[in-house]
């Protein structure tokens, strides 16, 4: 191994530790500090649609095609996802994803909480366990990344993240598929703790001018 090639390798070590430490440290100070908040939200939700539970979880695809549990606050009736299959000729987003505005399925406090991002904070405890991190690609469905072209599958390539380019881009519920895969291929070649902590700053810019979906 020559020593371009060992420098290389050390700065990439360097990088994954400090993301590591810093994912600990952040979901730490986020789950402390806010845990008023997530009994707030857990109150409102069974106030507004009490049939079902608080949280809800989801299988996703995370980094080398590994599965794990993902969690939000529930932002959409109980029966959601039986509705899904009726609902499927309204989407309005080409690729294995499915995206509508006006969602019929969202609840009241779960278009706020997704207007303010907040249905996103139980994702800290996903990244408290090592199963995400702060910053990188969305993590996907199964069923989607059984989609993906070789290309698209290079998304995978790094730890899956709660923010990455797609959610602070100005018109990210206008991009297409493709344009999204391709900010996610972005983070992929430039992630480094700068490029993170700069996509943390436009993610806090992001949830307090509430410019969720």
């Amino acid at each position: 191994m020559d020593e371009v090639t060992l420098k290389h390798h050390e700065r990439i070590s360097v990088y994954k530790v400090s993301k590591r430490l810093f994912d600990i440290a952040f979901s730490l100070f986020v789950i402390v500090s806010f845990s008023w908040l997530f009994f707030l939200i857990a109150i409102a939700i069974k106030v507004d649609d009490p049939n079902g539970p608080v949280l809800f979880k989801q299988l996703r695809v995370r980094k080398e095609g590994k599965t794990f549990n993902m969690w939000k606050f529930r932002s959409m009736y109980a029966d959601a996802e039986e509705q899904l299959a009726s609902l499927m000729k309204f989407n309005e987003k080409d690729g294995p994803v499915f995206k509508i505005r006006n969602d019929p399925r969202v609840t009241r406090v779960g278009r706020f909480l997704r207007k303010t991002s907040l249905d996103e904070l139980p994702q800290f405890f996903n990244v408290l366990f090592g199963q995400m991190s702060i910053v990188g690609p969305r993590p996907a469905l199964s069923s989607e990344v059984a989609q993906y072209t070789p290309h698209q599958a290079l998304r995978l390539a790094c730890d899956a993240g709660i923010t990455s380019f797609w959610q602070v881009h100005p018109k990210r519920d206008d991009l297409s598929f493709s344009e999204w895969i391709e900010l996610d291929l972005q983070y992929v070649r430039e992630r480094c703790f700068l490029t993170d902590m700069k996509l943390i700053a436009k993610t806090i810019g992001v949830v307090l001018t509430a410019q969720g979906s």
